[in-house]
């Protein structure tokens, strides 16, 4: 009886493994042919699965060399975001985003804005907390610094655990999808005009798909 217990549960795992074993590399290029970094490739399946690396629900953005880093930030609904202030002078943190709930003094529920003091010498450096939890493009932040102009990052809130940033070469790589049909959606903080979503179909053969925007973002100084 066990071991025909032990042979029912090992088929089901396999079944499971079989129908969650998709792969799909997503291309994200410019308008002039070239990759295109922190872009947020968003595949939503029609089939229900679990995802194995989901977004996180902490995160850290650093103020650094006059910088937010990451320039691009991927995270859960309901995630707490820890700002730090690692440059010897005061920034701002200044968040814009729709549905937001500071940790921090703010000015609305929507947004909120903090001075943080430079970094001493031997001393933690200061930071300040907030939490987002509205998903989707609408919950997207824009990360400023009232000090700085220059300065400007994203925070990235996403509608699905299949979520992944494109990487110096362009590149998203999802391979534990659900096999069926799905949506593919591409975002990215200079791309003013939504792209189209795509629609694929996933499967036992890896799937790839190239997404061409329509500008040619500015390079991040370095």
């Amino acid at each position: 009886m066990q071991s025909l217990m032990f042979v029912l549960a090992a088929t089901v795992l396999a079944l499971v493994g079989r129908a969650q074993a998709a792969s799909l590399l997503v291309t994200v290029v410019d308008k002039d042919g070239k990759p295109a970094p922190d872009a947020v490739v968003v595949v939503l399946p029609a089939a229900k699965g679990q995802a194995l690396h989901p977004p996180p629900l902490q995160a850290v953005v650093n103020q650094e060399k006059m910088r937010f880093t990451p320039a691009v930030t991927v995270v859960s609904p309901g995630a707490r975001i820890r700002f730090l202030n690692n440059d010897p002078w005061d920034h701002h943190v200044m968040v814009s985003p729709l549905g937001a709930s500071a940790l921090v003094a703010a000015p609305s529920a929507d947004s909120f804005s903090v001075r943080l003091e430079g970094k001493s010498d031997g001393k933690p450096a200061h930071f300040a907390d907030v939490t987002l939890d509205k998903p989707g493009v609408t919950g997207t932040a824009l990360l400023g610094c009232l000090l700085h102009g220059s300065m400007s990052g994203h925070i990235f809130v996403t509608e699905s655990p299949w979520t992944v940033k494109t990487d110096a070469q362009g590149q998203a790589l999802l391979d534990d999808l659900p096999d069926g049909a799905a949506t593919v959606k591409v975002w990215h903080a200079y791309q003013l005009v939504a792209l189209p979503e795509q629609k694929v179909s996933l499967g036992t053969a890896p799937t790839r798909v190239t997404v061409p925007l329509n500008i040619v973002p500015p390079r991040r100084r370095g």
